[in-house]
């Protein structure tokens, strides 16, 4: 799978698009099997972690990810939760302005990663209740696992 990396507006926009009316831990068992299956699919080597709040409420391992791949999602996951956006976005806002994530932000890149593949899940009128990270992938295609099962939650929730 061979995926552009999207603009700043058009990520700005997927969060927007993709906040949800509600999250409950069967919404976390049915957000993680799509995601599994969708990279069973593609015969992705991921890892994929869903939590609210500091409660973890969903993990998977595939063939051919590694504990290399749980070390990515939680420094993905950190940027997510200190900056409320998907940790792509925030990496592309600094690259943007001609510089990187690790070289300007001051924090630590042994314990954050603003690299694609988490994103906030938020409820309207809760904001931002949690994350859904993959890693496995090239940063653009974790991100686009990530949010095409969460295109495909949000459409059946809707129907």
């Amino acid at each position: 799978m061979t995926t552009t990396s999207p603009t700043i507006s058009e990520l700005i926009d997927q969060e927007r698009r993709l906040t949800l009316p509600r999250f409950s831990h069967d919404d976390a068992f049915a957000l993680g099997s799509l995601l599994v299956e969708l990279a069973r699919e593609q015969n992705a080597p991921v890892a994929i972690d869903i939590r609210r709040g500091a409660q973890q409420l969903f993990h998977a391992a595939l063939p051919g990810s590694s504990a290399d791949n749980d070390a990515w999602i939680d420094r993905k996951r950190k940027v997510v939760e200190r900056y409320g956006e998907s940790s792509y976005l925030v990496g592309t806002r600094f690259r943007a302005k001609g510089t990187t994530f690790e070289e300007s932000s001051r924090l630590d890149p042994d314990t954050y990663a603003a690299h694609g593949g988490s994103f906030p899940i938020a409820v309207a009128g809760a904001g931002v209740i949690g994350t859904v990270t993959v890693s496995g992938l090239p940063q653009a295609e974790d991100h686009a696992l990530v949010v095409e099962a969460l295109e495909r939650f949000a459409a059946v929730r809707e129907a």
